[in-house]
């Protein structure tokens, strides 16, 4: 289907000569003329710069907001503590996952969520479902909002290059942020006046930071940290690149790796509120679903031996001869090879010298049983069969949590 909807910053990416596709609804980039793989290697070894826009962003406010939220999202919304922010899901009555998203506790007892593309419309009236809905509100921004995910070892240092004041950064955890989403209240400017919401998240394993800003004000962020970045290795990069490296951090992908299915049984167990015994700590929509699901399938990161693939849509998986699943994601990460069955990262601190990566295949199945990291697999299309190996993470020595008084670079 032919995309209707545009970003800030598709000028831009017509002007770079990126190859558009549709994506949500959108004209997205795939890659630029530097290539997906070229793009991927940017961000492991400097900085990508991606265009998030097509993300959405949903308010609750109301003196009850805490708890209602509390209610329809996976997360223990109280122990997010302040200036932190929680990955997590909303559930269907049955289990299932509508989206997956991270909730940002602001001031004064309001909350933003930002959902994956197109879905603030399906999750708005999902949560205008639930008991207490009548008692809060649930909006958009009132001001349209751009986004730009700045990612890689020199984020920071990039990032840092929009701010007349850098003591925002004085104390920056991976999953927190600054800022407000009703962007008249932020206290986070850039050093042009611009409000934002700066936040160390992001889609890649990598150290990295998303900005949101106003949508007007996109175009001009975007062209400065272009043009920072640019002698230092730094890529505009697109959704190939995004797509191969939230796999390689083993992230999953909404409506592809979860999805109209109960939500358990996979690597992301850390969105639900489980207790050390591994019962849920909380009550929450969808609970009674995942607790009386039967038969729920596996869902497991796996790694190739190089970078062959097959086509996810079109495959199965074979144990032993015979079907067992098939997969939900299959990509090549460029950033990694195996050293004497090992897979090392081009990052990797211990790496041989000379070390060139060659690529592996990676992503996800989907089983009818639960296979142990080292078990081994066989991936299945109609061109091709590939051998794979269940793996509890893929590229190694990742930066995302990587504390910023330890990076140096300066741009």
């Amino acid at each position: 289907m032919p995309a209707d909807r545009f970003t800030p910053l598709h000028d831009r990416h017509l002007g770079l000569g990126a190859t558009m596709a549709s994506f949500a609804g959108y004209d997205m980039p795939l890659w630029y003329q530097s290539g997906a793989v070229r793009e991927h290697l940017a961000v492991v070894n400097a900085a990508g710069i991606f265009d998030t826009s097509h993300m959405d962003v949903v308010l609750v406010s109301g003196t009850t907001a805490a708890a209602f939220l509390d209610y329809a999202f996976t997360r223990d919304i109280g122990s997010i503590r302040p200036n932190r922010c929680g990955y997590g899901a909303f559930l269907r009555e049955d289990g299932s996952c509508i989206d997956d998203g991270i909730v940002y506790p602001l001031a004064d007892g309001r909350y933003g969520i930002v959902l994956n593309a197109a879905m603030a419309e399906p999750v708005t009236a999902h949560l205008r479902t639930m008991p207490g809905a009548e008692a809060v509100v649930v909006a958009r921004p009132s001001v349209p909002l751009g986004k730009i995910d700045i990612q890689g070892p020199l984020a920071f240092a990039l990032v840092r290059t929009l701010f007349a004041d850098h003591s925002l950064f004085a104390s920056f955890p991976y999953f927190s942020f600054r800022g407000d989403f009703d962007l008249g209240r932020s206290d986070v400017i850039l050093a042009d006046g611009t409000p934002a919401v700066l936040s160390r998240t992001g889609y890649t394993g990598e150290l990295g930071f998303e900005l949101f800003i106003p949508a007007e004000r996109t175009g001009a962020v975007w062209d400065r940290l272009i043009d920072r970045g640019t002698d230092r290795g730094v890529l505009p990069a697109g959704l190939a690149a995004r797509d191969s490296l939230r796999t390689g951090a083993v992230l999953p992908l909404s409506h592809q790796d979860i999805g109209p299915w109960p939500f358990l049984n996979h690597p992301w167990a850390f969105a639900l509120p489980l207790a050390a015994d591994g019962s849920f700590s909380k009550d929450f929509f969808g609970r009674s679903g995942l607790a009386g699901a039967a038969n729920v399938p596996y869902t497991l990161p796996f790694a190739g031996f190089d970078q062959r693939r097959v086509e996810a849509a079109d495959s199965v998986v074979l144990h032993d001869g015979l079907p067992v699943g098939t997969a939900t994601t299959v990509v090549s990460d460029m950033a990694v090879g195996r050293v004497e069955g090992r897979i090392v990262s081009v990052a990797s601190p211990g790496r041989p010298d000379g070390f060139k990566p060659r690529g592996l295949a990676c992503g996800f199945v989907r089983c009818d049983r639960e296979f142990l990291p080292g078990e081994r697999l066989v991936l299945k299309d109609a061109r091709r069969e590939i051998p794979v190996e269940i793996v509890r993470d893929i590229r190694p020595d990742r930066t995302a949590r990587k504390a910023l008084g330890s990076v140096v670079a300066v741009i």
